[in-house]
């Protein structure tokens, strides 16, 4: 556990020591032009120039000076919000939707509405098989019933031939 404080006391005076020499760098560096970049310095033509500023407004300040006083913007009123605040609680009232309550839209509906809702297109596909299969049926009979009409009436041809 010693070993280890006495490690990182030496770590830190290291790195004490290297923050020094950066430090010591930066501050002779500043006395020399060429350490600086170009953009910090100032141009001659610039100097020359006058430099505009933006005019300075205080609006939560109070300046003692007398000439900042000048600058002091008065405070604003804030805007009306009532007509705002009508017309979002008109907004926000109900309408009435059905004045008058009908019995027989509150009428309960069947148990089995919805089973019958459900099993409606399923029953459309086998109405539609069942109305094909008695139409066969009553085909089929008309084929038997013509056979036998067709044999009454042949019957019926020889008897008058047979009887003349």
């Amino acid at each position: 556990m010693a070993e280890r404080a006495a490690r990182l006391q030496e770590e830190a005076l290291h790195r004490r020591e290297r923050l020094r020499a950066l430090r010591e760098r930066r501050f002779q560096n500043k006395g020399k032009d060429e350490a600086e970049p170009e953009t910090k310095h100032l141009r001659e033509d610039e100097d020359e120039k006058e430099i505009k500023h933006r005019e300075l407004k205080l609006r939560n300040y109070v300046p003692e000076a007398k000439e900042l006083k000048d600058r002091l913007v008065p405070n604003a009123k804030p805007a009306s919000v009532e007509e705002k605040v009508r017309e979002q609680q008109e907004a926000g009232k109900p309408v009435p939707v059905i004045e008058e309550v009908d019995l027989v839209n509150l009428a309960p509906r069947k148990p089995d509405w919805d089973l019958k809702r459900d099993v409606a297109k399923k029953l459309e596909k086998l109405e539609k098989r069942t109305q094909r299969a008695i139409a066969e049926l009553i085909r089929e009979k008309l084929k038997d019933n013509e056979e036998d009409l067709a044999s009454a009436v042949g019957a019926v041809k020889q008897e008058d031939y047979d009887s003349e």
